[in-house]
């Protein structure tokens, strides 16, 4: 770790970290990183779809959930987490978008994060503010030889 500007820590990115030999940059971690990104991307399409079957598939069954609506506490497990989705999904139907900007993943042999920037607002919101973004964290770990989400952070940056 090197030192930033003001003597606080400055972090260097790591794609890819194995416990065996340091960084990891090789076919499997493309595979992984495809995996994951393709994981987020189907996610997603079943959250504008309204397909809570969707949404779930790829959810550990101790998933801890952190999001913008209360409970402030987060949820934990699959049955609480799949009872978030149908406020959403009944706000959505008014027209709102639900789009991934950008997506960055970084993984290991068997954990990884990826965090995201979406678009997601009513036309209303958005044509106020066309450069708000929800901001999106999940940790995946590997179960089974696939990967599967086991936290997930949403939150928009603060307005004041």
């Amino acid at each position: 770790m090197n030192q930033g500007r003001r003597g606080g820590p400055h972090f260097v990115r790591i794609r890819a970290w194995s416990p065996k030999g340091g960084i990891r940059r090789d076919a499997a971690v493309d595979d992984d990183e495809t995996q994951i990104r393709a994981l987020i991307e189907r996610w997603a399409k079943a959250v504008r779809a309204g397909d809570l079957d969707g949404v779930l598939v790829d959810h550990a069954d101790d998933i801890v959930m952190f999001d913008v609506p209360p409970p402030k506490g987060g949820v934990r497990g699959i049955e609480l987490y799949g009872e978030t989705w149908p406020p959403f999904f009944e706000w959505q139907r008014q027209g709102a978008s639900f789009e991934i900007i950008e997506i960055d993943v970084t993984a290991g042999d068997d954990v990884a994060f990826a965090h995201a920037l979406l678009r997601c607002g009513t036309q209303k919101e958005l044509q106020e503010d066309p450069e708000n973004r929800l901001r999106l964290t999940v940790g995946l770990r590997k179960e089974g030889g696939r990967w599967v989400v086991a936290h997930e952070h949403h939150s928009f940056p603060s307005m004041d």
